[in-house]
């Protein structure tokens, strides 16, 4: 575990055991990575798809070329740029080629990854390749629920500003 990815401040998962979180512990093993994917999923959630991207971008550059930590942190920050282009600008050509790129970057990542339904994004990812208005009402689920915003996450990605 990296020292600068560790914070004991981070709660544990709402529910289920996810990868990434180890119950002998109690804790993440990058703890930083959690912080930043609740809030990014929240933010996504709330269709404040540009702050969602930020969670995830300042998060991504934690880790190293290759690891699946970076592929996961950079594939989410493609999707809520895929969701910006398609929701913000109706640009349906720019949506298809991040997805497509945010795909690359989750394949292989588990299913459950720190808390994400992974599989759920990437089922929803290839659906709207072919049919963008399935991301109509989709929210991403954490912890098997589907959190939208609080004003904890604007403060928090205001902060990274």
């Amino acid at each position: 575990m990296n020292d600068h990815t560790r914070d004991e401040t981070v709660e544990p998962p709402a529910a289920g055991n996810p990868t990434g979180w180890d119950p002998d512990r109690g804790r993440w093993e990058h703890a930083t990575l959690r912080r930043a994917v609740v809030h990014g999923v929240r933010l996504y959630n709330a269709g404040a798809f540009h702050e969602s991207h930020d969670c995830f971008e300042s998060e991504w550059y934690n880790y190293g070329r290759g690891t699946t930590e970076s592929a996961f942190a950079h594939g989410m920050v493609q999707v809520a740029a895929g969701a910006y282009k398609h929701f913000d600008f109706g640009n349906d050509d720019g949506m298809r080629s991040l997805f497509e790129t945010a795909l690359q970057y989750l394949h292989g990542i588990p299913r459950d990854y720190y808390g994400v339904d992974v599989l759920g994004v990437r089922t929803t990812l290839t659906n709207a390749l072919a049919e963008p208005a399935v991301l109509d009402g989709w929210r991403i689920e954490l912890d098997g629920e589907r959190p939208e915003a609080r004003p904890v996450e604007y403060e928090y990605v205001d902060r990274l500003e």
